[in-house]
């Protein structure tokens, strides 16, 4: 416990200072505001964005408790069904190949699907209890117990690209903050997460001198990214209307239909589903009130350092250094949010409705930022909390790994951004 804690605290040392920061900053930008332009208002609009902000973050936590608890309640069901073990049996000839030194039928690869699951639903709150109780049943094939294993560093990889189908939390939050059409950035954040998880898996298996060739593991990897090409390709040929249409649509199908079959599985397999359904849900309430006092921190620092001008200041620069370089800069105000993805979620999570409240959710940057949300997961975070976990102090390649992967879903999410909102 005292090493988790340690390497918990050190993960966020960085957000410490970046959240202590913002308001340091806006004290002496609005100090100098009052000295220099003489605007005797700047402070009371401080103390007034505290007030604004913090309500922001309430508001949105407490949207957010329905949903989690209806996502959560269709997983429970998937489980109770059996169908994360069929599934899991499935896709084995894979999953033996991406982790060699795993038993085929050890129920560690239940736990292991169970957390790619929940992090494809957008549930990573619902993912991290089952991917630890996974981390824990990997260290007992670990021969050198401080030491990160090949196959924890995959596990971990793999989640930090956060592989997501179904981005459950940024489309409450898009519809939270008022989006016509919470659901459009859809397939942009699957087109972005899918290149993140490609890549964090490749660097691995370079790593690890995993066989990418095998037949089975080059099939699986052409095919899938074959179907995303195909998927980009038709899409880019629409007209800008068509586009979004085409997008709304097969998003919104595919939620619904995956809705309705999680729920049939009870009729299939003869469980109550309802009642499944209701033990799972609560859970959601219990993840919901935790990300308050997180969601209401990081926002009323965002929430100050914008009110004094500094987040127009960081974009000026950015913007300026993006200029010289010859490209367009449109991307620049969605950064931030890209930049404090790897660090925390909930502060990712903050900068991406910052966005939403000061240029519209339905504005490029505010689905941009949606995107970037959606791509990866927090590096820094789960490689504390995952490898405290097991009191692992050498993680060898995992954090290189980890945030190529992020980079890539950066790129590929600022590309689709415009070609589908531009």
């Amino acid at each position: 416990m005292i090493t988790l804690g340690r390497k918990f605290n050190s993960c966020f040392l960085a957000l410490n200072y970046i959240w202590i920061f913002f308001f340091v900053a806006a004290f002496l930008l609005a100090l100098g505001k009052l000295l220099i332009t003489g605007d005797t208002n700047i402070f009371t609009e401080l103390v007034n964005s505290t007030f604004s902000y913090a309500r922001t973050g309430f508001e949105i936590s407490l949207g957010l408790t329905g949903v989690l608890a209806f996502w959560l309640g269709l997983l429970k069901i998937a489980e109770a069904s059996g169908l994360i073990q069929r599934v899991a049996r499935i896709i084995s000839p894979i999953t033996t190949r991406i982790f060699p030194d795993i038993p085929k039928d050890h129920p560690v690869n239940g736990n292991i699907l169970m957390n790619f699951a929940a992090n494809m639903l957008g549930l990573d709150n619902a993912a991290t209890p089952i991917g630890l109780k996974a981390m824990g049943q990997l260290q007992e094939f670990n021969q050198y117990p401080e030491r990160a294993s090949n196959s924890q560093i995959m596990f971990l990889v793999l989640n930090t690209s956060g592989l997501t189908i179904i981005p459950v939390n940024v489309m409450v939050y898009r519809a939270q903050m008022g989006a016509a059409n919470p659901s459009d950035i859809f397939l942009p954040i699957l087109i972005a997460t899918f290149a993140s998880t490609m890549i964090g898996l490749v660097t691995v298996a370079l790593y690890q001198r995993i066989n990418l060739l095998d037949r089975v593991l080059l099939s699986a990897l052409v095919g899938s990214t074959l179907l995303i090409s195909l998927m980009v390709f038709f899409l880019s040929s629409l007209p800008s209307e068509q586009l979004q249409t085409y997008s709304s649509l097969v998003g919104n199908f595919i939620l619904f239909f995956l809705i309705t079959f999680f729920v049939s599985q009870g009729i299939f397999h003869k469980i109550n589903a309802f009642e499944v359904f209701v033990e799972g849900a609560k859970e959601g309430f219990k993840v919901a009130i935790k990300i308050i006092p997180y969601l209401v921190a990081i926002l009323v620092g965002i929430g100050v350092f914008r009110t004094v001008g500094g987040m127009d200041l960081l974009s000026q620069g950015l913007g300026k250094v993006f200029a010289f370089m010859g490209l367009n800069t449109d991307f620049v105000d969605a950064l931030p949010t890209a930049f404090m993805k790897p660090l925390s979620g909930s502060g990712a999570r903050g900068m991406m409705i910052d966005a939403m409240k000061t240029f519209g959710p339905d504005s490029f940057t505010g689905r941009l930022a949606s995107t970037f949300q959606g791509s990866t997961d927090t590096t820094f975070y789960i490689l504390a909390v995952y490898f405290g976990s097991v009191s692992i102090r050498n993680t060898r390649y995992a954090m290189t790994a980890g945030l190529i992967a992020d980079f890539a879903g950066i790129i590929v999410a600022i590309l689709v951004a415009y070609l589908f909102f531009h």
